[in-house]
């Protein structure tokens, strides 16, 4: 389960959390971008307090004009966080667009680097850190990793996001919207030549090959299912330019389709494990965290065997009274910890959703959880519509859910948590797999996880602090950090208190998020096989087979992001431990505290909290 749907670089500027003392107020920065070139750099940037330091006016001139020039530079992710000047645009994927990417992100670094940053307000310092970590990590990734050479997604995350971001959501007229789409549409070929130009075939893994591949279909269908039913909005010059643009993009995606079966999937002959010196260096930026990756297996081994014993306490809960229930002693040998955590876990798996009913059983999941957080009063409720819905296609077989939020500039508007459907093809054996470990109690963690109190909340938090520099710059582990402390925090309030079930299952979620990051460093720096990989998967942490063998191609497909659960939920627990020692702890406030800053990293969380110092 992650957040957000995949993003390119401005991807980075994806959709979550952030922050600056100096602002103007959202409705204000709205009613600014109508009357200026300067549009959306200027919030949160371009009104300087009175008693604003030289350090700090000089910060907002360099992320004003980093914010502007990313956001031109990347108009899909601009379409996502909510600035639609670019609407129309498509991002340059060739050689000179990235080049002109790099250059703003080298200046940026020089432009922070000889900045004196203990001379900004606190706020700005810590916006400071995120952007020169982002900002690094841009030129590392071009020009240490290249994923513009060997990773087909960096452009099937553009051409598959370009229209879906335009139609998802209502912040425009449904005419305005579908002139956006049918540009982009005309201008859908070029990404997929930039594609063939760029991608070196020797470089690219065949697991990214195959799934670019099986994705792309989705391209089509997202028009289909979206615009082309909306024809009628246009007058009769748009629906003729729509049809021609349609007919067009149909035969290039025919085209590249063809490209990528017969050349790119036969192709592809790299290697999809990067090597520890690029992980290490890339789980550096993702995280902006002190944790090493020596560190995180270390204190994942040890919470595994925790984790275990407490499903193993939980379970004899479970099968008290049951006829034929394992020998349940005290001090179980390991066998006898997996049989018995394996009994009670059956009795999960047998209450399980029909096939047909996945979205339906996670809505009434998540109407549950959404009256126990509002009865418990356990933290500020969000006032922005959400909804689940079934996952498109061209962003399925990654992930099995997501919350999709709007961008920060998109108030108001509704969250969707999409759901993997069962796939087409899939056998009866599979589609049971798939739904022994998404049974009623896995979906009612699933809920909890993307919406509620999950990332749906805690967005919506994020997106109502006053600049749009720290919620583009939103930290992965903090997201899914809160997303997994909320699961277990839920529990220990009492949600659903009787039903050990439901227990037994989130500490099965929990471990899941503990064997993720020993999975990632596993897969690219130790070399696990694909058997031990799903011995870990299943046996260890007791996961169905339909959901290892996405693990391991989700796995294959991305490196330091699987880590971010395990070592965001840790910072998070380790943050409320010590709150709880500070006298007036009360837990609702502290949520809304915790939630009150965007979404930056633990570290920076705890120093505002504390008023420790920011480095």
């Amino acid at each position: 389960m992650r957040s957000g749907i995949p993003r390119n670089r401005l991807a980075a500027l994806s959709l979550q959390g952030y922050d600056v003392t100096i602002h103007l107020s959202r409705r204000a920065a709205v009613a600014f971008l109508g009357a200026t070139a300067l549009s959306v750099t200027t919030v949160g940037r371009a009104v300087a307090d009175a008693t604003a330091s030289d350090a700090d006016k000089a910060f907002e001139k360099i992320s004003a004009k980093w914010l502007e020039d990313s956001l031109r530079l990347s108009p899909v992710g601009a379409t996502q966080t909510g600035d639609h000047r670019f609407d129309a645009e498509l991002d340059d994927l060739s050689a000179a667009g990235r080049a002109a990417r790099l250059k703003v992100a080298k200046d940026t670094v020089e432009a922070l680097t000889v900045l004196d940053r203990s001379r900004l307000s606190r706020a700005n310092q810590v916006d400071a850190a995120l952007l020169l970590n982002d900002t690094k990590r841009a030129v590392w990734e071009d020009e240490v990793l290249q994923n513009w050479a060997w990773e087909p997604r960096t452009y099937s995350e553009i051409y598959s996001n370009a229209v879906y971001g335009l139609m998802s959501r209502e912040f425009a007229p449904l005419p305005a919207r579908m002139a956006s789409a049918i540009a982009r549409m005309e201008k859908m070929s070029k990404v997929f030549a930039d594609m063939r130009a760029s991608l070196v075939l020797a470089r690219v893994p065949e697991i990214a090959a195959k799934t670019a591949a099986k994705q792309l279909p989705g391209a089509l269908g997202v028009v289909d299912e979206m615009v082309m039913p909306n024809a009628s909005a246009l007058d009769a010059a748009g629906q003729a330019r729509l049809k021609a643009a349609y007919d067009g993009l149909k035969k290039a995606i025919a085209d590249h389709q063809a490209w990528m079966d017969g050349t790119l999937v036969p192709g592809a002959k790299g290697d999809f494990r990067i090597g520890a010196k690029m992980f290490d260096e890339k789980l550096a930026f993702t995280l902006n965290s002190p944790m090493t990756r020596k560190e995180i297996r270390t204190r994942a081994d040890a919470a595994v065997k925790a984790t275990r014993a407490a499903m193993y306490a939980v379970a004899r809960r479970a099968l008290a009274g049951h006829a034929g229930a394992p020998a349940m002693p005290d001090a179980p040998t390991p066998e006898q910890q997996q049989a018995v955590i394996e009994a009670a876990l059956d009795l999960a798996y047998a209450q399980k959703p029909a096939p047909d009913k996945v979205v339906e059983t996670c809505t009434a999941a998540l109407n549950r959880a959404t009256e126990f957080v509002r009865a418990r009063d356990l933290v500020t409720l969000p006032d922005a519509p959400v909804a689940i819905e079934t996952m498109p296609v061209f962003a399925q077989g990654v992930a099995v859910a997501y919350c999709n939020s709007p961008g920060p500039l998109d108030r108001g508007l509704k969250t969707y948590v999409d759901v993997s459907p069962i796939p087409k093809g899939w056998t009866k054996e599979q589609a049971d797999s798939f739904l022994r470990e998404y049974n009623n109690y896995g979906i009612q963690d699933v809920a909890v996880h993307e919406a509620m109190p999950g990332h749906y909340l805690q967005l919506w938090h994020a997106n109502r602090y006053p600049s749009v520099l720290r919620a583009v710059l939103g930290s992965g582990s903090f997201i899914e950090g809160w997303a997994v402390y909320s699961e277990k925090m839920m529990v220990d309030e009492g949600f659903r208190k009787d039903e050990p079930l439901n227990e037994l299952c989130m500490l099965k979620v929990r471990l899941r998020t503990i064997t993720n990051a020993i999975l990632d460093q596993a897969v690219h720096v130790d070399g696990i096989s694909q058997a031990d990989a799903m011995t870990l998967m299943t046996k260890t942490a007791f996961q169905q087979e339909r959901e290892a063998a996405g693990k391991w191609v989700r796995a294959q497909l991305s490196s330091t992001q699987l880590s971010t659960y395990f070592v965001g939920v840790s910072e998070h627990d380790a943050l409320r431990a010590d709150a709880e020692k500070r006298q007036g702890f009360v837990l609702k406030a502290y949520h809304d505290q915790v939630l009150s800053y965007g979404s930056p990293p633990v570290r920076y969380v705890r120093a505002l909290m504390f008023n420790e110092a920011i480095t």
